[in-house]
């Protein structure tokens, strides 16, 4: 097998990629790349990332990391995958060997579904567990909890004209302990509008005398769904199923219940659309928002995993 680290992607390299992101999708039930490693592929990579393709013999592309070394606060993370027919020829092996030669033992793989395979081959080279991320998923064919809104909040539409950088400035205070979603810049948002999923009908703000202290963002997976609209595309081949895509309310307003009232504002709103499924994703030790969404009908579905070196001796960062 030919290994080759790629600091941009060509159309033809992209295409490759992509099908085999599709091969592997199909036969494992999940992506195996996270929507922002998939969104900024399709532009050929950001400046900041680094990839790796692995070619057959004939120079078939069979195996593909993506690496991202921009979060500084805890290590370099990468998400690699193997094309079916050629897993267990040490591809996989080959790969997060690279990367760990390159991004050095802070390196974190991620492992979405938390597959065997993944797991197999953590274990192997001494990696461990060092974050969950759980997907729920609810039915919204039962009935939704009452929504009772205060006299003191509105809720209204996203407005793409006027309410990104307000957004972009409250994201950031919300997930100030979350490096991943903190992180985000207009052009990270701008990439999310040009999905065919993005529907700013889908995106709604509370706001109290004006100010924007909350915010619920859906978006809808799946072919033929009812209106234009992954993480990860876990809907393959079947009907479309909504999610609870980013809530947050800001630190100052927190324990009012308002988080609550979101989720079922955007509830309400992927039924209203014809949606029969919702889900969502929590971090693994964040069992208050868990209990929240259990208390909404939520039941754990599935979940992501981070993994880590177990022989690092720096404190790991749980976020």
């Amino acid at each position: 097998m030919i290994l080759q680290r790629r600091e941009k992607l060509d159309k033809p390299t992209q295409d490759a990629v992509f099908a085999l992101v599709r091969a592997a999708t199909e036969v494992d039930g999940i992506n195996p790349l996270s929507e922002h490693v998939a969104l900024h592929l399709r532009s050929g990579g950001d400046e900041a990332d680094t990839h790796f393709t692995l070619a057959d013999d004939s120079g078939v592309i069979v195996g593909y990391a993506h690496l991202d070394e921009t979060d500084v606060f805890s290590g370099p993370s990468a998400e690699l995958v193997v094309e079916p027919a050629s897993r267990k020829k040490g591809g996989g092996r080959m790969l997060t060997n690279e990367l760990l030669r390159v991004a050095g033992p802070r390196l974190r793989l991620w492992s979405h579904g938390d597959l065997p395979a993944g797991e197999s081959l953590a274990n192997a080279l001494g990696f461990r567990r060092v974050r969950e991320v759980i997907q729920m998923r609810r039915s919204l064919e039962l009935p939704l909890p009452r929504i009772e809104l205060p006299s003191s909040i509105t809720i209204h539409r996203f407005d793409p004209e006027h309410d990104i950088a307000g957004w972009l400035r409250l994201n950031a205070r919300v997930f100030a302990n979350h490096p991943e979603q903190s992180s985000w810049t207009e052009d990270d948002f701008v990439l999310r509008m040009k999905e065919p999923w993005f529907n700013p009908s889908g995106f709604v703000l509370a706001r109290r005398e004006g100010k924007c202290i909350a915010f619920c963002w859906t978006k809808v997976h799946g072919e033929g769904r009812p209106e234009h609209g992954h993480h990860h595309g876990e809907n393959h081949g079947h009907d479309p199923i909504g999610e609870i895509y980013v809530i947050g309310v800001d630190p100052e307003f927190q324990g009012e219940g308002l988080g609550r009232l979101l989720t079922l504002v955007g509830m309400s709103y992927l039924k209203g659309i014809g949606l029969r499924t919702v889900m969502l994703y929590v971090e693994g030790d964040n069992s208050g928002a868990q209990h929240l969404y259990e208390g909404l009908g939520f039941a754990q579905w599935g979940k992501d995993v981070m993994y880590r070196q177990s022989a690092l001796k720096t404190p790991d960062i749980i976020i």
